[in-house]
């Protein structure tokens, strides 16, 4: 199967990136990681995964926050790396994905201003004509936040705000999480059950996956 890149940057919502890249890896796919400096902030704090200040610590501390299985699908890129083989538009990724997106990241992306290398994937993925998802993780937002991402839509980017439903009769925060991660493996094209599907309102929904999400 193909590579996905994953850009996390310093958004709030790291668990979504988390159960990203698991569901990516199960479904059969290698994944191209890359942690804004902010990122490797963010991941500390909300998820207790030490990445030093730029990311130089993260793919040391894979095994331990993902398992070895997935751990040994994931290749970990430093945000300066802009040389790296995913910035290039001769290198044929499946998509890249922004989980979580930061208002910053996405403003910069619409603006084709690439300062690291998360930023530089999605700009050729624009240009390219190539999938490219924004998991954008904010509220309220800005007049400047909404023509932003208006205008990545127009230029094909897919705007998937990390707003989880609740008519799937979620548990628990895995299930929310699911929700969200769900639809961004459908926007990419990969098979999953990291979430429920509609069934109808007069059938129960179906069980997700029996592996929680957050186990390696």
């Amino acid at each position: 199967m193909g590579r996905f890149f994953v850009g996390i940057t310093g958004a709030s919502g790291h668990a979504y990136a988390e159960a990203l890249v698991r569901g990516l890896v199960t479904g059969g796919h290698g994944v191209d990681l890359c942690l804004t400096r902010a990122g490797a902030l963010v991941i500390r704090h909300e998820l207790g995964v030490e990445a030093g200040e730029r990311g130089e610590l993260l793919a040391d501390s894979l095994e331990g926050w993902l398992g070895s299985d997935i751990a040994a699908e994931v290749k970990v890129f430093l945000p300066e790396e802009v040389g790296a083989p995913p910035s290039s538009g001769t290198a044929m990724g499946e998509g890249a994905i922004l989980a979580p997106c930061s208002m910053g990241t996405l403003g910069r992306v619409a603006a084709g201003f690439s300062s690291n290398l998360v930023e530089r994937v999605a700009d050729v993925s624009l240009k390219e004509k190539r999938r490219l998802v924004l998991v954008p993780r904010e509220t309220p937002l800005s007049q400047i936040h909404l023509e932003n991402m208006a205008r990545l839509a127009s230029m094909g980017a897919t705007i998937l705000p990390a707003m989880p439903g609740f008519y799937h009769g979620p548990k628990s925060i895995d299930d929310l999480v699911g929700h969200v991660v769900g639809k961004i493996l459908d926007c990419v094209g990969v098979d999953h059950r990291v979430s429920t599907r509609w069934s109808g309102l007069d059938e129960p929904p179906e069980e997700p996956g029996t592996e929680p999400l957050g186990e390696g």
